[in-house]
């Protein structure tokens, strides 16, 4: 077994990130989103983002972007980083598994619209806890898992170059379950009062003979060196921002 990277990169600010936000700020019961989930693009700060990501990945890697195998998640504002981050050249591969977890019928809802139009699905995700509820429609985390254990298992792990995925907030999240053999109240803990930030990169190894480690979680230094903030734009509950 050779020595192993994983460098996973959530997504620049996106368009629903900021609308998501300012909903719930304001009480609303609907998030304004004019664009499907697969289409929603990055932010004008979102592409400053993904460009200063370039630089905090090659930082990470210790080389060229181009000499690591480069996965995404097929959506707009995860390819849009990738391609920011690595340059156009860079040979990048879209995978499905990696998309955001569909949130069914609690999709374009905050918080507040959740518990007034869907009482029964709101105390549902209360009985259930984060990790098991699974919208009608929708995937819970345990199912974002799966898709994770498919995607690793695919990997062919004797090319020792790194692997760097560009996804989500839920996607990094899970990816930590998932190799680090994380239990639910583990990754519970892992995320308590840690956000996956906006263009953060976070980083996993493992060694030959030894499992995997987590190095460095959500780092945004490559963003503030930048001159640019740092954004979280993190979900509610289950209700999260794309």
């Amino acid at each position: 077994m050779t020595t192993a990277q994983v460098i996973l990169i959530r997504h620049g600010e996106s368009e629903a990130n900021v609308a998501a936000t300012a909903a719930e700020a304001a009480g609303r019961e609907e998030i304004a989103v004019q664009w499907r989930d697969a289409d929603v693009p990055l932010t004008e700060l979102g592409r400053h983002q993904g460009t200063a990501v370039g630089d905090g990945l090659r930082d990470a890697l210790g080389t060229n972007v181009t000499d690591a195998r480069l996965w995404s998640s097929p959506y707009r504002r995860a390819v849009e980083t990738a391609e920011l981050a690595s340059g156009l050249g860079a040979q990048l591969a879209l995978d499905e598994r990696l998309r955001d977890r569909e949130l069914g019928i609690l999709d374009a809802l905050t918080l507040l619209g959740v518990e007034r139009r869907l009482p029964l699905e709101f105390e549902r995700r209360r009985w259930l806890g984060k990790f098991y509820y699974r919208p009608p429609g929708g995937e819970s985390w345990a199912d974002l898992a799966l898709r994770i254990r498919s995607f690793v298992g695919d990997i062919d792990w004797t090319d020792d170059r790194p692997v760097v995925v560009f996804a989500h907030d839920a996607i990094v999240s899970v990816f930590l379950y998932v190799l680090l053999g994380l239990t639910e109240s583990g990754l519970a803990e892992l995320l308590t009062g840690r956000a996956v930030a906006n263009a953060s990169i976070t980083t996993l190894r493992r060694g030959p003979s030894e499992g995997w480690s987590l190095e460095g979680f959500a780092q945004d230094a490559h963003l503030s060196d930048a001159g640019l903030p740092v954004t979280h734009h993190q979900g509610v509950d289950d209700v999260e921002p794309r």
